[in-house]
């Protein structure tokens, strides 16, 4: 009998951020999936899940009232939001940034682009895990450039933005959201090229292409 596919794991988002806020974690939920994902396609092998949730509060956990909290914590961010990102190693999976409802506004232009800035620095940073250098193979290295690139053009946006001497016409923020909805478009497949790249590159590294599983905890 054939056997049954496995459910993909997924991640409770209102549940993990309830926890984030109930723990005051100063990393927003947005930029955290980008920071997780970063660290599982970083081409070190001894990444660990826990050290890089451990960095969300600047290298050391908050206080809990008790081990089935510490248990709480580990089970909602690693069990479930680390594991279920790690399906994006896969082609037929793509990874997606965050989806979100703004006002066609100065302050929803302000939102939007701080959101992809922070996802792009969270990508970045996990990626990197403050290694001096990285070696990273050919189109990862290329893309993970363009990413700086469109980093830096959504950082202009939203310093032009947040700057309430800057005249800002309603058709000007409305062109202006679009270009950033475009530039979130080519962060997303360049994202997804480094990931891709990486995953086959630790593949070949582990002398097992097309068989090893996806990095998981």
């Amino acid at each position: 009998m054939p056997q049954a596919t496995r459910p993909p794991i997924t991640a409770d988002e209102k549940a993990i951020k309830a926890l984030l806020a109930a723990h005051a974690c100063p990393v927003p939920f947005h930029e955290i999936r980008t920071r997780f994902l970063g660290s599982i396609a970083s081409p070190g092998l001894s990444v660990s899940p826990f050290e890089v949730m451990k960095n969300l509060w600047g290298g050391q956990l908050p206080e809990f009232e008790s081990l089935d909290a510490v248990n709480e914590l580990i089970g909602v961010l690693i069990n479930g939001l680390w594991n279920s990102l790690t399906r994006h190693q896969k082609r037929s999976e793509p990874f997606r940034l965050v989806r979100t409802s703004v006002p066609e506004t100065r302050a929803g232009l302000i939102e939007l682009a701080l959101i992809r800035r922070q996802e792009l620095d969270g990508f970045i940073e996990g990626l990197i895990g403050g290694a001096d250098e990285l070696d990273l193979p050919t189109k990862a290295s290329s893309a993970l450039d363009t990413l700086g690139e469109v980093r830096a053009m959504i950082a202009g946006v939203h310093q032009v933005a947040s700057d309430a001497s800057k005249p800002a016409e309603l058709s000007d923020i409305g062109t202006t959201m679009k270009h950033v909805r475009e530039l979130t478009r080519i962060a997303e497949n360049e994202l997804n090229r480094v990931v891709l790249d990486c995953a086959r590159a630790r593949r070949q590294l582990m002398g097992s292409v097309g068989t090893a599983r996806p990095t998981r905890h």
